[in-house]
């Protein structure tokens, strides 16, 4: 019995960045678990890892997302 590739969902023409080999693909050839995408363009799909970092670095700097409750006042004075 011949064993059947899960095939991963994708086009062609959607480009991805692959968390684990580091690289991007178009189609995309990895698990969803282990890419970013899909991208428009190959070159968006080459900055995946910049632009995460750009997005987390504006999380943690959102005064929206702190942990904090309003109005403590642990950290005045």
């Amino acid at each position: 019995m011949a064993l059947l590739k899960k095939r991963t969902v994708g086009k062609p023409g959607e480009w991805y960045y692959c968390l684990e080999h580091k690289k991007v693909e178009e189609g995309p050839e990895c698990p969803a678990k282990d890419r970013f995408g899909p991208y428009a363009s190959r070159q968006e799909a080459e900055h995946a890892m910049e632009m995460a970092r750009e997005r987390n670095l504006q999380w943690e700097n959102d005064p929206r997302w702190h942990d904090t409750p309003a109005g403590d006042s642990s950290e005045e004075g």
